[in-house]
């Protein structure tokens, strides 16, 4: 009983917080509301005993890819002013659109769910799983997990350079 309410309290902040990321007009604001997202989506992998996930999702995105997301917007964007809204037709493509990707989301994730589970279930191992992750052989991700360190350190450098301007 206690796992539901605690997984209905972080859908509830997942979804409040993101709907008010998206509406939000203040820019800064809005940022902070993706941050408390990332960090329910932590929480749900928390509720699953998906601890080293939980650590990542905090570690790396709500600790460096929200510094770099503040970051760029305290240097490229005035903080304190208003965001002005968007042409009704083009809120209203923009949901058009939003409506059908989850259309689309939604029949993928209801024929192939299944699938998933069981192939899941019974060849999961955790050690398996670090060694793709962090391996260098074929079909292992160190290469693809080294080039997006390279690009965040690229950010940052070209954060510091337009800093710098300044």
């Amino acid at each position: 009983m206690a796992q539901l309410i605690i997984f209905c309290v972080l859908a509830v902040v997942i979804v409040g917080c993101s709907l008010m990321a998206v509406t939000s007009r203040l820019i800064i604001r809005s940022a902070t509301y993706l941050l408390f997202v990332l960090l329910a989506t932590a929480g749900l992998y928390l509720m699953m005993d998906y601890q080293f996930l939980a650590a990542v999702q905090v570690a790396v995105y709500a600790g460096g890819v929200m510094v770099l997301f503040i970051f760029s917007i305290l240097l490229t964007n005035h903080p304190g002013q208003d965001v002005k809204f968007e042409k009704p037709k083009r809120i209203l493509l923009a949901g058009l659109i939003a409506l059908l990707g989850l259309g689309i989301s939604g029949h993928i994730i209801y024929y192939n769910v299944s699938k998933v589970y069981t192939y899941m279930e019974s060849t999961l191992d955790m050690t398996q799983l670090g060694t793709t992750m962090m391996g260098t052989s074929k079909y292992q991700y160190l290469l693809p997990f080294e080039a997006v360190s390279l690009l965040l350190l690229a950010c940052i450098i070209g954060g510091i350079m337009i800093a710098r301007k300044r």
